[in-house]
C-alpha cells in the first residue's frame, strides 16, 4: 500500500473485509481498519492532553495550585484566579459548550455573565430575589435564571426576555443542547421540559419524590437523572410519565449526582458519606469510597476526572473504578456550592460563599475541539450560521430513549398500517368497494320494483357470504377441539374397588 504509514500498519483504512472470513476474523479485520483510520486522523490533532506527574516518593495530591501556576506558561497561569464576592454568595455557575463564557448566580440575587478568559464583563444585574440556579441556553446570547418564584430568561445585555410563570419554584436547571430543551426540577416534585425554540412546554411529569434538589443529565442519551430523599435515583424521559429506571443508591438522601460525557458511568453521593460509581449499562455499582464529610457536589470532566466537594476538592480518575488515593486536592475558605469543568480547558470552576475560584487541573479537558461543533474562537457570523444549522438539525423530544440503539433498527410497516395511514390522510378508503348500483336495462327492466329486487338479491348474497364464513370458522374450531390433546385425568377419575367411581364421599352411598 502506498505511504509509509500504510506499510507500517499493513491494512488500508477503507479496505472491505473479505466475504469468506468467519465472523471472528472479520471483526478482527474491522478493528485493525479502525485503528488505521484513528492513526491517520491523529496527524490532524496538533495538541496533546496534559497530565500531572509527581516525583518519586511524592503524591500528586500534595501539589498546590501555586506550584502548578508557577510551572505552566503565562497564558495557562492567567486561568487561575479568584473573584471575591462575599456579599451575595454562595454562587452557582455554568460554562457555555464552547468553554469561552462563564455565568455566575449568587444566592442573594447577583447575576453576572463574562468572558472569563479575557475578563470582559458582558452584563451584571441583581434580580432582588433569591436565586436557585443558572444555566446557559444554546448560545452565549441567552441564559435562564431560576428565581424564587418563577423562571426568567435574560439576554447577554441583562434585559429580561421572558417570565415563565408556568415554571414556579424551580431549584435546578439542565439544558439539553441537541433537543433545545430546558429541563427544570422544582420544589413541588415536578419535572418540566421547555422547548426554547418554540417557547412551548413539552412535558410536565410528577415524580412523587418530594423536593428535587439533585439533578443531572446524561450527555449521551439526554436522559435526566433525579436524586431523591429516600436514597434513590430515577431516570426520566419526557415521553414516559413513569421513571425509566429506579436505582437504590444510598441508605440516606442523595446529595449530588453526575454522569460522565460518554454516558457510561454515574457518580452519586449521599448522606451516608459514601461516594458510589455506577455502570449505567448494567445499573450496578462498580465501587465506592467512604469520605470523612461526604460530598455535596460532583462533576465529571471531558476526560473522565471526577471532582467531589467534600470539605476539600478531590479529583479522582474514574476509568471504571474509584481510586482511594486522590489525584489533586485544594482547600477553600468556604464550602463549595457549585462545580463545573470548563470544556476544552484544564480548568475547574468552583462557586462558594466567598465568590468564585478558577482552579487548574491538568488533564481535565479535551486538547482538540471540533470547529464545526463547538468553536471557542468563532465570530458572530459563524455563530449565527451554526445556530441556524442547529435549529434545522434539532432532534425531536420523542426520540429521547434509554437505549439510543433502538433508533437504528428498521421499523417496517405492514400493508394494513399503510392502508390505515392512507385512509387517515385522505379521509376515505380509495380501495373500498362502493355501494351496488344496478345497471340500467331497456324495456321496463329498470323499473322501481326491478331495481329493488336486484339490490335485495345482492344484499342477501353478501349476508350469505358472511354467514358461510362464520360457520366455517365454527366448524374449524370444533375440529381442533376434537383433535386436541386428551384431558388430563385426576385421582378422582380412577375406578373404585368394585368398578365404581372413586368419589370423595366414598362408596357407602352408592352401595346403599
Amino acid at each position: 500500500y502506498p505511504g509509509v504509514l500504510g506499510r507500517d500498519l499493513g491494512v488500508p483504512p477503507n479496505a472491505p473485509p473479505p466475504k469468506f472470513f468467519p465472523p471472528l476474523q472479520r471483526a478482527e479485520h474491522n478493528e485493525e481498519a479502525a485503528a488505521t483510520r484513528a492513526a491517520r486522523s491523529e496527524l490532524l490533532l496538533p495538541e496533546e492532553p496534559g497530565f500531572l506527574e509527581a516525583d518519586p516518593g511524592e503524591d500528586t495530591c500534595t501539589i498546590t495550585q501555586g506550584d502548578i501556576a508557577e510551572a505552566v506558561d503565562i497564558a495557562s497561569a492567567a486561568k487561575h484566579f479568584e473573584l471575591r464576592l462575599e456579599q451575595f454568595g454562595p454562587y452557582r455557575l455554568d460554562y457555555t459548550r464552547t468553554g469561552r463564557h462563564l455565568l455566575l448566580g449568587g444566592r442573594r440575587g447577583h447575576v453576572a455573565a463574562l468572558d472569563w478568559q479575557t475578563k470582559a464583563l458582558m452584563c451584571e444585574l441583581n434580580v432582588l430575589e433569591t436565586l436557585n440556579d443558572v444555566a446557559w441556553l444554546h448560545t452565549e446570547t441567552m441564559f435562564a435564571v431560576a428565581q424564587r418564584r418563577w423562571l426568567y430568561v435574560y439576554d447577554n445585555q441583562g434585559l429580561e426576555l421572558n417570565c415563565l410563570k408556568s415554571f414556579p419554584g424551580v431549584l435546578r436547571l439542565q439544558f439539553l443542547p441537541y433537543h433545545f430543551l430546558l429541563a427544570t426540577a422544582n420544589e413541588s416534585g415536578f419535572l418540566q421540559y421547555l422547548d426554547i425554540s418554540v417557547g412551548k412546554e413539552v412535558a410536565a411529569l410528577c415524580t412523587r419524590g418530594g423536593r428535587l434538589a439533585v439533578m443531572a443529565q446524561n450527555p449521551a442519551t439526554a436522559i435526566v437523572h433525579l436524586g431523591h430523599s429516600n436514597g434513590t435515583v430515577t431516570l426520566w424521559s419526557p415521553n414516559v410519565k413513569e421513571p425509566l429506571v429506579r436505582m437504590l443508591c444510598h441508605r440516606g438522601a442523595v446529595r449530588a449526582a453526575a454522569v460522565d460525557p460518554t454516558g457510561t458511568y454515574m457518580a452519586t453521593a449521599g448522606l451516608d458519606r459514601k461516594l458510589q460509581l455506577w455502570d449505567l449499562r448494567t445499573h450496578r455499582a462498580l465501587g465506592g469510597l467512604l469520605l470523612p464529610l461526604g460530598a455535596s457536589e460532583l462533576a465529571f470532566s471531558q476526560r473522565g476526572l471526577l471532582a467531589a466537594a467534600c470539605g476539600d476538592l478531590v479529583y479522582q480518575p474514574a476509568g471504571g473504578e474509584l481510586s482511594p488515593k486522590p489525584y489533586l486536592c485544594h482547600r477553600l475558605s468556604r464550602p463549595p456550592q457549585g462545580l463545573r469543568f470548563c470544556p476544552f480547558e484544564d480548568v475547574l470552576g468552583v462557586g462558594h460563599g466567598a465568590g468564585f475560584s478558577s482552579l487548574l487541573v491538568p488533564g481535565a479537558g479535551e486538547a482538540n475541539f471540533d470547529a464545526l461543533e463547538n468553536n471557542p474562537y468563532r465570530s458572530r457570523k459563524q455563530r449565527q450560521e451554526w445556530e441556524v444549522k442547529a435549529l434545522l438539525e434539532k432532534i425531536p423530544a420523542e426520540l429521547i430513549t434509554l437505549d439510543p440503539g433502538q433508533l437504528q433498527r428498521v421499523d417496517t410497516a405492514t400493508m394494513e398500517q399503510k392502508r390505515a395511514e392512507r385512509v387517515e390522510r385522505l379521509g376515505f378508503d380509495p380501495h373500498a368497494k362502493g355501494k351496488f348500483q344496478p345497471r340500467r336495462r331497456a324495456k321496463g327492466g329498470s323499473s322501481t320494483g326491478s331495481l329493488l329486487r336486484r339490490k335485495r338479491k345482492v344484499a342477501h348474497e353478501q349476508q350469505r357470504a358472511v354467514i358461510r364464513q362464520s360457520v366455517e370458522q365454527r366448524e374449524q374450531q370444533q375440529k381442533q377441539s376434537r383433535t386436541g390433546p386428551p384431558p388430563q385425568r385426576t385421582a378422582l377419575d380412577r375406578p373404585g374397588p368394585c368398578g365404581t367411581p372413586n368419589y370423595p364421599w366414598g362408596g357407602l352411598q352408592l352401595l346403599g
